[in-house]
């Protein structure tokens, strides 16, 4: 085999102009998926005056997303790769645009809580069809760890941009904005999705694995039900995704073959996912308390904080191609934790007074920076190997650890805030909490075996 020169080189790792256009399609989506997570965080408390939610069932604002987007995940993502993964985004993206005008005209709790669980049907069947879309598109190297990069660093940008833009709408409109935005966005990319995306499944098309649909799902909604409101239904998830393994293993056409739940690459790196995305998002929900309850910033100004945060996971979003293609994804899973860990320890200091926020933009900077090099690894790690007939599945498996990392992170945090007696000192005990779990992924990406 003849080796390419470095202009040669150059050139295979340049983005054409069709290319550059589908990633614009497939990274708006992904944004304004990510601002959809967090835009209406800042205006639980609004809502639930407006539509009479009573204070014990505002949770289920949040909760009704999660377990949608979480519990249906990786069944559509599989079914993406049946029915067409461009099919499947232009119906997610549809969907989202009516529950989000749906939501926005709400007049009572039951129509706002329809709204939300089709939302988070929405995000289960756009953002695992978007990626495959995009890790289809792009050839393995360069090419695709700058398209996974830049949608990782809009991704967490999205977060951030969600709890600003949420507190910015709901103070000079109204939370109803909160819903409406999504809808000019989403007709935007139905218009131009379909001129600029291919079409994308296998060559033979696979049977849908019944069994394995319903005990993978049941068993997500369960898991996702019993981290943020019944405990009671933990065990239950835990047997039922211990039921689809077995499923799995015997089944003719499986949802997910175990080879695939095996692989080093596939494990390694939703581990690593898991751990990026349980500690950054709780991070951010252990800022807000700091900054509201112990700093008294309202909590449009404390959206407006996490402004330097998001500055941070664009410029990791932004050099984490180039630092994997120097050094590879692993270094990449290593480098970003450690990084994160430390600028995550570094937020113990945090006192009772505003003359600590300098310290806390430093560190939300340099963590949002290391939190994104070890995203960006995730991904890559996660997608790397496998046919495009495979994409989908393993797609769906990194956004499903996605989102049971954000769905798992804000309670396991809020848990250990309450077992001390000030609110200061239970956040600085959940900053170390989190600075260990990082720190201990990192290490572990680096001692996981380089062959399976």
């Amino acid at each position: 085999m003849v080796a390419l020169d470095v202009p040669a080189q150059q050139a295979a790792a340049r983005m054409d102009g069709r290319m550059r256009l589908v990633l614009l399609v497939l990274l708006v989506a992904q944004f304004m998926l990510a601002v959809d997570f967090s835009i209406l965080n800042v205006a639980l408390p609004v809502i639930g005056e407006g539509l009479g939610f009573t204070l014990g069932n505002l949770q289920w604002i949040a909760t009704a997303f999660a377990l949608a987007a979480a519990g249906f995940t990786l069944l559509l993502g599989r079914v993406a790769d049946i029915v067409g993964r461009r099919r499947l985004f232009l119906a997610g993206m549809a969907l989202l645009g009516i529950s989000s005008l749906v939501g926005g005209l709400a007049t009572g709790p039951g129509m706002l809580m329809a709204a939300r669980v089709a939302q988070g049907l929405a995000t289960a069947a756009v953002t695992p069809a978007g990626l495959s879309l995009l890790t289809s598109s792009f050839p393995e190297g360069p090419l695709r760890a700058k398209a996974l990069g830049l949608n990782g660093a809009l991704m967490s940008a999205g977060f951030t941009t969600g709890a600003i833009l949420g507190g910015v709408l709901t103070d000079l409109l109204s939370w109803r904005w909160a819903f409406f935005v999504n809808v000019p966005v989403a007709v935007a990319v139905l218009l131009v999705a379909p001129a600029v995306l291919k079409e994308s499944r296998p060559a033979v098309r696979p049977r849908l694995d019944i069994p394995g649909a319903i005990t993978v799902t049941g068993g997500l909604l369960a898991l996702v039900l019993g981290l943020t409101t019944e405990p009671l239904a933990l065990p239950l998830g835990v047997a039922l995704l211990v039921a689809f393994w077995f499923v799995e293993r015997r089944a003719a056409s499986p949802l997910v073959p175990v080879r695939i739940l095996t692989r080093r690459t596939v494990v390694q790196g939703n581990l690593a996912g898991l751990v990026a995305f349980v500690t950054e998002t709780s991070l951010v929900f252990l800022m807000t308390l700091y900054l509201q309850d112990v700093l008294g910033f309202s909590p449009l100004a404390a959206g407006l904080t996490f402004g330097v945060l998001g500055a941070g996971t664009v410029l990791g979003g932004v050099y984490a191609p180039r630092f994997i293609g120097r050094r590879g994804a692993r270094a990449a899973l290593v480098a970003g934790g450690l990084l994160q860990a430390a600028a995550t320890l570094s937020l113990y200091a945090l006192g009772d007074d505003r003359g600590w926020l300098w310290l806390l933009l430093a560190g939300t900077f340099a963590g949002g920076v290391g939190n994104m090099l070890a995203i960006v690894g995730f991904m890559v790690t996660a997608t790397s190997g496998l046919p495009d007939s495979e994409q989908g599945m393993a797609t769906g498996l990194a956004t499903m650890t996605q989102q049971i990392g954000i769905t798992m992170g804000t309670p396991i945090m809020s848990a250990v805030v309450v077992t001390s007696t000030t609110v200061l000192d239970g956040i600085g005990l959940a900053v170390l909490v989190n600075a260990a779990i990082v720190l201990a992924g990192a290490l572990a990406a680096g001692l996981f075996p380089r062959r399976s």
